[in-house]
């Protein structure tokens, strides 16, 4: 028996050793370990708070005193078991945010919780942060903005070491870190130190970075590095969670400057780059990365959430989820209950993988270890590979009678590099093939989705591929319907319309500011409300039974008699139609550039919203500094409002103004730059806030 057992060791120890000489070779970069494990890690949480939490902004300034920062509540377990029960792996905190106020009582600067009311100045967020993270069994993650509006010194040689010592007192203090994360954001306006200035750095040797990246290295060997082009991790191009059907983990890392992206070739990477750098996709819970209260409805949806999963984690990309902390330490209630839902959806729908039970065939194999069966035999460590001579391909997987499929799960075995190109699936419906996807790449983790089918075969082609395809999973799945939120416009005449994208849903509404139910208003035409006025509405399935999210619009006075006195041009109230997608621009025009409003009569205003371009890519004339304007009789001015719409180019969502309330009838949005400095000024959308007379 004993003999027996050693043959039998021999014959597997020899199949092992037959199947590595055997195995593929590595096509172009690899990940190393570490990028192998964080991209298994697939979603984890971004914390945003800072000084600017509680002054309501976006980005501080740098000259907010420290005395403000004083969370009462403040329970970084919460922030912990929220995201630990959202299903995510990990939390990366701003420990400094580009105000320059730090989380923790560094010993390089005044200008942190040591100097403030919480907790007499003896608190440490970042150290109760990693005791919370271990005792949820989650991995800490480092921000530190490069960018700090506080520091007198910035701009100066003496900065960097400052840099250097803040990352190493955060690298060395708080156990291991599973990413470093560098803002893209670096120099403009500033305290500095009581300078109050507008300083700019050569981003592309200030920092130093190759010996900053050799520090973090030293301290955290296995943490993953993003500093938006690269080492490690690469920006996906946009805040709006939208990673590219086109996704290459190959990037020429050494070919680009943090802080200024080529966004195009960030969002699809580059097929012949020399570097591994995976795509992660940042994006908020709600509108804003830090909290406000007025976004409290503006959480972002179930369907919203689950598009922003196939579109980062399904499009070869990871997820980093952002949840911006209120004032009282907390998650808001809204933002955690989203992001739960989100993960028992995801359970729900990949709770059963339809292709286990499925034969697996390949019109090539490169032997019996690596076989079509290995695709879909739920192990990581097999995989399908082809001959090294082949790039083309098909593995089918059937069924012994038809089953129901709306999603599959691709994946190849990334650890020798990305390979596939070019590939289709087809399923066989009614005895024929049927063409369902036409896509690009693979990677890490590749999932479609599409109408519901019923087939007795699913087939895979691969197309196109840099070297011998391997397939490392085939997943198939069937997920549950969820009904999208309506989509709530309103016309300058004052007229609403409400769009599902059901159209066998039924959608009720309410505009009183209650929640609708099915006994509230049925949507059958659009309706006009020329007052201020709240619109909620939500998409019924009447044969499910079932309800989808609400969708919140709130609208102001309508704009009907509003008239452009300057400038004179033809797409002049493209600005206040209604509609975001189309806009007023002027090419090349120069700065300062403006335009001027007769609201048709006079108004309590105490606001203004500003929507700029809402293109994709290459947008343009997005106002960057402003001043805004009131006027009785559209002559005489008075300065209401200046400042700056923070982060604005990559976040080009509605930018809200509340100032001191006065009574006008004329307005004057003035643009003294724009984001790109190609001297244009434009605007999608424009509204104005009115308060009570």
């Amino acid at each position: 028996m004993k003999n027996r057992f050693v043959f039998y060791s021999c014959v597997l120890g020899m199949a092992l050793l037959c199947s590595c000489a055997n195995a593929p070779a590595p096509f172009g970069p690899v990940p190393s370990k570490s990028q192998l494990e964080w991209q298994k890690m697939e979603r984890y949480a971004f914390i945003h708070f800072s000084i600017n939490t509680f002054t309501d902004q976006e980005w501080g300034n740098g000259g907010e005193s420290a005395e403000l920062f004083n969370p009462e509540q403040l329970d970084c377990r919460q922030w912990a078991r929220v995201c630990k029960e959202a299903g995510m792996k990990g939390i990366i905190i701003t420990a400094k945010h580009h105000a320059g106020f730090c989380l923790w009582p560094s010993a390089y600067t005044e200008y942190s919780v040591k100097n403030s009311p919480w907790k007499d100045g003896k608190g440490d967020v970042i150290k109760e942060l990693a005791e919370a993270c271990k005792e949820y069994d989650l991995k800490l993650g480092i921000y530190l903005s490069p960018w700090d509006r506080n520091r007198a010194d910035y701009g100066q040689p003496s900065y960097i070491e400052y840099f250097r010592n803040q990352l190493t007192e955060l690298l060395t203090g708080y156990g291991p870190i599973f990413e470093v994360w560098f803002d893209g954001a670096n120099g403009g306006d500033g305290y500095y130190g009581g300078a109050w200035e507008n300083r700019h750095i050569d981003r592309a040797t200030y920092y130093d970075w190759p010996n900053t990246i050799a520090l973090i290295r030293k301290l955290q060997p296995n943490a993953v590095i993003w500093n938006e082009v690269g080492p490690d991790v690469r920006w996906c191009g946009n805040e709006q969670g939208t990673g590219n059907r086109t996704n290459w983990s190959r990037y020429s890392y050494a070919d680009h400057v943090p802080g200024q992206p080529n966004n195009r070739s960030l969002s699809q990477g580059e097929p012949d780059g020399t570097d591994f750098v995976v795509s992660e996709i940042n994006v908020s819970s709600r509108p804003g990365w830090f909290y406000h209260e007025i976004e409290d409805s503006k959480v972002k949806s179930l369907p919203h959430l689950l598009d922003i999963y196939y579109n980062s984690v399904g499009c070869n990309g990871t997820w980093l989820l952002n949840f911006p902390i209120m004032p009282n330490g907390l998650i808001h209630e809204n933002d955690a209950a989203a992001a739960k839902r989100l993960n028992q959806e995801l359970n729900e729908i990949f709770k059963e993988d339809l292709a286990l039970g499925a034969i697996a065939s390949a019109s090539v194999e490169r032997g019996p270890l690596y076989n079509a069966s290995m695709a879909n035999d739920c192990n990581p460590r097999t995989y399908w590979a082809a001959p090294d001579t082949v790039t083309q391909a098909q593995i089918t997987l059937s069924f012994s009678k038809p089953i129901a499929i709306n999603r599959i799960l691709l994946q190849e075995h990334i650890e020798l590099g990305q390979r596939i190109s070019k590939f289709s699936v087809d399923a066989h419906i009614d005895g024929a093939w049927v063409r369902i996807a036409n896509e690009t790449t693979i990677g890490y983790k590749r999932i479609l989705r599409f109408e519901t089918c019923n087939a007795r075969a699913v087939r895979v082609n691969i197309e196109q591929s840099r070297a011998c395809p391997t397939i490392e999973s085939i997943g198939l799945y069937c997920a549950p319907q969820v009904l999208v939120e309506p989509a709530i416009m309103r016309n300058k005449n004052g007229q609403i319309t409400i769009k599902s994208t059901d159209a066998e849903s039924l959608v009720y509404y309410t505009t009183d500011g209650s929640n609708p139910t099915v006994s509230s208003n049925l949507y059958t035409a659009p309706f006009v409300i020329t007052g201020k006025v709240t619109v909620k509405a939500m998409a019924y399935d009447n044969v499910l039974k079932k309800s989808g999210p609400v969708a919140t619009e709130n609208f102001d006075v309508a704009r009907a008699a509003w008239k452009v006195i300057y400038p004179q041009t033809r797409d002049n109230e493209l600005m206040f139609d209604g509609n975001p997608g189309t806009n007023f621009m002027q090419y090349g025009v120069g700065h300062p550039a403006y335009f001027a409003i007769d609201l048709g009569k006079t108004l309590n205003l105490c606001g203004f919203r500003y929507l700029p371009d809402q293109a994709n890519y290459l947008v343009r004339g997005i106002v960057n500094h402003y001043e805004f304007y009131t006027s009785m009789d559209g002559k005489n001015w008075s300065l209401a409002s200046k400042g700056q719409f923070s982060n604005i180019k990559n976040n080009p969502l509605w930018q809200t103004v509340t100032f001191a309330p006065v009574r006008a009838r004329f307005v004057k949005l003035v643009g003294l730059d724009d984001t790109n400095g190609w001297q244009d000024f434009g605007c999608a959308e424009f509204d104005v806030v009115t308060g009570k007379k």
